[in-house]
C-alpha cells in the first residue's frame, strides 16, 4: 500500500531541494527523520514536515505503522516561476526568476531498501558531497608540522627560502 503526501508552491528552486530529497530516497523513515533533523540545508525542513505529513495520514488513515514505513518515491518538480525585474544603468532590466517547487513524498509498507555497504558507501558519498563546500579546506600533507617546522628552519640558514618566506631586498619607492 502506497501512501502519498505532497507539498506545493514552495519557495525554494528544485535543484536545491533535489539535494535534499536524494538524501533521504529509499531511506527507512526513521532513519530519513533524523538525517532531515540535522540537515543545514534549509530545504531539510519543508522536506521533513512534508515526511512527518505522510506519516501521519499513514498512521491515521491506513492504520499503518511507522515502524514498517520506508520512502518509496519523493519527487521534486518545478513549481511557476515568479518574474521580477531590477532596475540597470541606461534604462535596461535585469530580469530575477523566483523559483517555486513542488514536492511530492510516497511511503510504502516493507523493508525497504536494504543498507548493503555499498548503498552505506553510496549514502556516504552524497553527503558529502553535500557538505564538500560547507567544510574548510585543511591541508593535505603527508610531514607532521613538527617537521615541516624544522625544514624551514633549516632552509632559512642555508639561504634557500621559498618562494614566499624571501625577503623583499630591493624596493622601487622608499617608504
Amino acid at each position: 500500500m502506497s501512501v502519498k503526501a505532497k507539498l506545493r508552491y514552495t519557495r525554494i528552486s528544485p535543484r536545491k531541494v533535489r539535494l535534499v530529497a536524494d538524501l533521504v530516497r529509499g531511506c527507512h523513515v526513521n532513519d530519513a527523520e533524523k538525517i532531515l533533523q540535522f540537515t543545514i540545508k534549509r530545504a531539510g525542513n519543508p522536506v521533513l514536515k512534508l515526511l512527518k505529513s505522510a506519516i501521519a495520514n499513514a498512521e491515521n488513515n491506513f492504520n499503518l505503522k511507522k515502524e514498517n514505513l520506508y520512502i518509496d518515491e519523493i519527487k521534486v518538480d518545478g513549481g511557476p516561476i515568479i518574474k521580477r525585474f531590477r532596475a540597470r544603468a541606461r534604462g535596461a532590466a535585469y530580469p530575477i526568476e523566483k523559483k517555486t517547487s513542488h514536492i511530492s513524498i510516497s511511503l510504502k509498507e516493507g523493508e525497504g531498501e536494504k543498507e548493503t555497504e555499498k548503498s552505506l558507501k553510496k549514502k556516504k558519498e552524497k553527503i558529502e558531497k553535500v557538505y564538500s563546500k560547507e567544510r574548510p579546506k585543511e591541508e593535505k600533507t603527508n610531514q607532521p608540522k613538527a617537521k615541516r617546522n624544522i625544514e624551514k628552519e633549516q632552509a632559512k640558514e642555508t639561504g634557500r627560502e621559498s618562494k614566499g618566506e624571501k625577503k623583499q631586498i630591493f624596493r622601487r619607492k622608499s617608504i
